[in-house]
C-alpha cells in the first residue's frame, strides 16, 4: 500500500543504516498506476522547471550554489532514460551532463577524481553524473583490477571530496537506480530482439550481470561508508520506467525546494525603465 504523500519522497527513499531500501518492483510512495502516474510527472515537471529557472537565475546573479544529480545502477536500470525523462523538463541551457564511460588513457594517468572535477557543474546548474566516481570503486573491486587496499581507501577519499563540494555550495544527491535481475532480463532480450535497440547492448552487460551479487555487495558496502548527513544515498525502485522518473523528479523538487533559490534583485530600477520603454517608439 502506498504511504501518504504527506511523506516525503527523500525520507522514503534514503537508504537505512543497515542498508534497507524497498523492493525494485514496490510502490513505497505516491501513484501506483501508470496513467495518473504520466499525468503526475507532466505537473511535477512544471514546477521542476520553476525552480530550476530561480537556481540559475541566482547563478546568474552571483551565488554560488548548484546541484549534482549522482545517478547509478546496474546496466538497463534506466540512467540515461531517467536523464532524458526528468531532466527534458527543464531548460537545457542550466544542466551539465557528464556520462563517465571506461577512463581513456589520458584520464587513466590522472587521480581517479581529476576527470570527475573538470565536469562539476557550475553556479546556478544541475549537473547530471550518469555513472560517477563511484565506477572507480565499484569496477577495481568487483574486476580485481587493483589492491584491496587500493580501493579501500576510496571511501574516504569521495568522503572528503563531497564535502568538499558541499562546503563550497553543491548539493549532492545520490541515486541508485534499484532494478531487480528478472526485469533486467526483460530489458536485454527487448535490446537484442530490437535492431533499433542494437545500438545499446554491450556484450560485456553480461559478463557484469554473471556478477550480480557481487556488484549488489560492492554496492551496499558503498552504502554504508558513504552516505552522509550531507549527501545520502537514496534508493529508488526502477522495475517501472514510469516511475522511476517520477520518483527522481520528486527527490529533485523536494530537494531544491529546500534549498530555496532566490531570483537576484534588479541592479535597475523597474518603474524608471518602464517609463523609459513606454517613450521608445521604434523607427520606420
Amino acid at each position: 500500500m502506498a504511504k501518504k504523500d504527506t511523506v516525503s519522497v527523500r525520507d522514503t527513499l534514503r537508504i537505512g543504516k543497515g542498508g534497507e531500501r524497498h523492493h525494485p518492483g514496490s510502490f513505497p510512495i505516491g501513484p501506483t498506476k501508470k496513467p495518473k502516474g504520466l499525468k503526475d510527472l507532466a505537473d511535477a515537471g512544471g514546477r521542476l522547471a520553476e525552480l530550476q529557472e530561480a537556481l540559475y537565475a541566482e547563478g546568474v546573479g552571483g551565488g554560488n550554489r548548484s546541484l549534482l544529480l549522482v545517478l547509478q545502477g546496474m546496466d538497463t536500470s534506466g540512467k540515461g532514460g531517467t536523464v532524458g525523462h526528468v531532466l527534458g523538463l527543464v531548460n537545457p541551457m542550466g544542466v551539465r551532463y557528464a556520462g563517465f564511460k571506461k577512463p581513456t588513457a589520458a584520464e587513466a594517468r590522472h587521480h581517479y577524481l581529476w576527470r570527475i572535477r573538470k565536469q562539476l557543474p557550475g553556479p546556478g546548474q544541475i549537473g547530471v553524473f550518469d555513472r560517477s566516481h563511484y565506477e572507480d570503486i565499484l569496477v577495481p573491486r568487483v574486476q580485481k583490477l587493483v589492491p584491496a587496499a587500493e580501493w579501500r581507501k576510496r571511501y574516504a577519499e569521495i568522503n572528503a571530496f563531497e564535502k568538499e563540494l558541499t562546503d563550497a555550495g553543491t548539493t549532492i544527491v545520490k541515486v541508485f537506480l534499484d532494478i531487480s535481475p528478472e526485469e533486467q532480463l526483460k530489458r536485454l532480450k527487448a535490446r537484442l530482439e530490437n535492431p533499433a535497440k542494437w545500438w545499446k547492448y554491450n556484450p560485456a552487460d553480461l559478463d557484469a550481470r554473471a556478477q550480480w551479487n557481487d556488484y549488489q555487495k560492492a554496492y551496499a558496502d558503498i552504502f554504508a561508508k558513504t552516505s552522509t548527513a550531507a549527501a545520502p544515498w537514496y534508493a529508488v525502485p526502477a522495475d517501472r520506467k514510469w516511475y522511476r522518473n517520477w520518483l527522481v523528479a520528486r527527490l529533485l523538487i523536494e530537494t531544491i525546494e529546500e534549498m530555496d533559490p532566490k531570483f537576484p534583485p534588479a541592479d535597475f530600477d523597474p518603474e524608471a525603465e518602464l517609463k523609459k520603454l513606454e517613450g521608445v517608439g521604434v523607427s520606420a
